[in-house]
């Protein structure tokens, strides 16, 4: 009953970042990818990825979804070893948001849609680059909401015990 629970909840937060009026990849996708294995464990990686595959029912599907959702995945596997300090939570989430830029991008030029060359190559990772900006800021800016949350909830949840 409580997976349930916390996947709903990862659901409405995600559906929240996706379907409010935002700047192109300005969501909280890949802090909760990188933080929900870090606070919750492995197990909800698939919940994750669910919720993602929900909201892009509405969004639209598109042909680099393998690559989108393999690099949520990773960017999961990889989350635990950053875990020890906040430090290095926030650095391995901006590791993670690189990772996305990297993965999700090779997705986009092994499809063909700038052409094959290494000149095509350079174009599709250069005119991604502002998108890449607006991950990293929102990365930042939702790993640090969660970070203050999480805070907040361990400094409570120490005081109900005495």
């Amino acid at each position: 009953m409580n997976y349930l629970k916390i996947s709903l909840g990862i659901f409405l937060i995600l559906s929240a970042s996706r379907f409010i009026p935002h700047p192109p990849n300005f969501t909280s996708l890949l802090a909760l990818s990188f933080y929900i294995p870090v606070m919750l464990g492995y197990r909800y990686v698939p919940a994750l990825i669910i919720c993602l595959a929900l909201t892009d029912i509405i969004i639209g599907f598109h042909n680099t979804l393998l690559f989108t959702w393999g690099s949520i995945m990773f960017i999961g596997l990889i989350s635990n070893y950053f875990k020890q300090n906040i430090f290095k939570r926030m650095s391995g989430a901006l590791l993670g948001a690189l990772i996305f830029f990297i993965v999700t991008n090779f997705g986009v030029w092994s499809l063909g849609y700038y052409g094959y060359s290494f000149e095509n190559f350079i174009t599709c990772y250069t005119l991604a680059l502002p998108f890449f900006a607006y991950s990293l800021i929102s990365t930042f800016i939702f790993s640090g909401i969660i970070e203050i949350i999480y805070k907040l909830f361990k400094k409570n949840s120490q005081t109900l015990q005495y």
